[in-house]
């Protein structure tokens, strides 16, 4: 189990029994989220590291830019395994660096941009806000 599920998982735990759901009412999870009318926690995250990661990248030459675009590099490698770009990692799922960095010049084009549009755990809600 991947680790989106599992929060998802807890998140939806913790939901139900914050609202006194029993296991044996077999309600749905959007039904749930609906009743406490709160967005899931991953779509959060996501959103707001798009407005991050817009921010920076929109910004002017700096540090942080510099480190983003890998142009910055100072002491030895770390040991043990590699860390992952969290931040990068599903917003690049679909575009290159370099995509994303235009994509960000036009600002109606990057509010547009949905960087959650493929993932499975996140349609449910797509779905059910149609209607």
């Amino acid at each position: 189990m991947d680790n989106k599920r599992k929060l998802e998982s807890f998140e939806m735990w913790i939901w139900r029994r914050m609202m006194k759901i029993s296991w044996r009412e077999h309600r749905k999870n959007e039904d749930v989220l609906r009743e406490v009318e709160e967005e899931r926690n991953l779509n959060v995250i996501k959103g707001r590291q798009k407005n991050w990661i817009g921010h920076v990248l929109k910004g002017e030459e700096g540090l942080l830019r510099e480190v983003m675009e890998g142009r910055y590099h100072q002491g030895k490698r770390a040991r043990g395994r590699r860390r992952r770009k969290v931040i990068l990692d599903d917003l690049r799922a679909n575009k290159s660096y370099m995509e994303l960095k235009r994509l960000v010049q036009d600002r109606g084009r990057w509010r547009r941009y949905n960087p959650l549009k493929d993932l499975t755990i996140d349609r449910t809600l797509d779905d059910d806000n149609s209607l």
